[in-house]
């Protein structure tokens, strides 16, 4: 039986009416009031009637781009191309309000955008960049999103993994083929002859991180069902940002285990990884060879060129502007994979002689 709006009340301990003016938006309601009906409103899983839903349903221009830091170039290209295809140029359609909340990776910073999107009656909303996975989060980011799109928001995961609403609500899910770009990057450098490959990997309990790695070690293990094992002591967890990589690389030269290669779970982690090694004395790619992750402009431009795996942003806010006006109508399933490319450059080679293994 569905839950009532009358239960939620009782939950809380708070009358109808409130309930009422929280999950409509825009209306006052203290802080410690508001948290305890959004608290009973995902224990229970209340979803409002859409009946009496449609009576407020979204129609506003807004469209809520949710990032984690959009000064990282990842998070500006995706936003700029999605910014940009919102005005379609003589389509005659009416232009979209876009409204880019940094979250800083934050789940909390997540679910406080969504619930003021949802007061906004935003028309569409737009989730960028890698889930967290915990299992609270991810239920209660289940229930907002389909909470919004029953209401007729239209809602887009992009570059991250679907979640379990009905087929029938709005929501489309542009997911990037991290796995099997992680596993040509590693068979790259296989194919080199590099076997002490180490990986700065990304923050744990991040879908992107998870998706990397996996690729990642899969093509270790295809070559060689030990390597995996192997190069354990090789990976290190850190986060996606310049000064993660190099602190990652400093880690790793401390360890003192031998390696070949560094492959770094982003092209701005690379950056750092690269400081490292050079600050060490050690030269790209005639010591040890390095790699990046999403071919971000400035990997042209290293010294040396980058080699890395291109992710397709620029298409995949495009795509997830189409999707999240309408103008595109949803696939099959609701799912989008965006495929990855390698992209081999100067700071990769043959390890030295005097350091392969066999």
């Amino acid at each position: 039986m569905a839950v009532t709006l009358a239960e939620v009340a009782v939950r809380a301990g708070v009358s109808p009416a409130t309930v009422s003016r929280v999950l409509n938006g825009g209306y006052p309601v203290a802080g410690d009031t508001r948290t305890r009906v959004e608290r009973a409103v995902e224990e229970l899983g209340y979803i409002a009637n859409a009946s009496a839903r449609a009576l407020a349903a979204a129609t506003s221009d807004l469209v809520g781009i949710l990032v984690h830091d959009i000064a990282d170039g990842y998070f500006g290209i995706l936003a700029g191309s999605l910014q940009g295809a919102l005005d379609p140029a003589g389509g005659g359609e009416p232009r979209r309000l876009a409204v880019v909340c940094n979250t800083q990776g934050a789940p909390a910073a997540e679910t406080a955008y969504l619930t003021l999107l949802e007061g906004q009656r935003a028309g569409g909303v737009v989730l960028t960049g890698a889930a967290a996975e915990d299992p609270e989060h991810t239920a209660a980011l289940t229930l907002r999103v389909a909470r919004m799109a029953a209401a007729g928001t239209r809602v887009v995961l992009c570059g991250r993994p679907p979640v379990p609403v009905p087929e029938a609500l709005p929501v489309a899910t542009v997911v990037f083929d991290d796995r099997g770009g992680a596993f040509r990057l590693a068979e790259h450098l296989l194919t080199l002859g590099h076997r002490r490959i180490a990986y700065i990997a990304g923050p744990p309990g991040r879908s992107t991180t998870r998706e990397r790695l996996a690729g990642h070690r899969e093509a270790l293990r295809r070559h060689d069902p030990a390597l995996p094992e192997a190069c354990d002591a090789l990976t290190v967890h850190a986060g996606f940002e310049r000064s993660a990589g190099y602190d990652a690389t400093r880690e790793l030269l401390r360890r003192g285990e031998p390696f070949t290669a560094v492959a770094a779970a982003n092209d701005t982690a690379a950056a750092g990884v690269a400081a490292a090694l050079r600050e060490a004395g050690l030269r790209i790619p005639e010591d040890v060879s390095v790699t990046g992750f999403d071919d971000l402009p400035f990997s042209q431009d290293t010294a040396p060129a980058l080699t890395t795996v291109r992710v397709p942003l620029r298409e995949a806010g495009a795509l997830a502007a189409q999707l999240v006006t309408g103008r595109r109508p949803l696939p099959p399933g609701g799912i989008t994979t965006l495929p990855t490319e390698l992209m081999v450059r100067a700071s990769t080679a043959p390890p030295p002689p005097a350091r392969r293994t066999p």
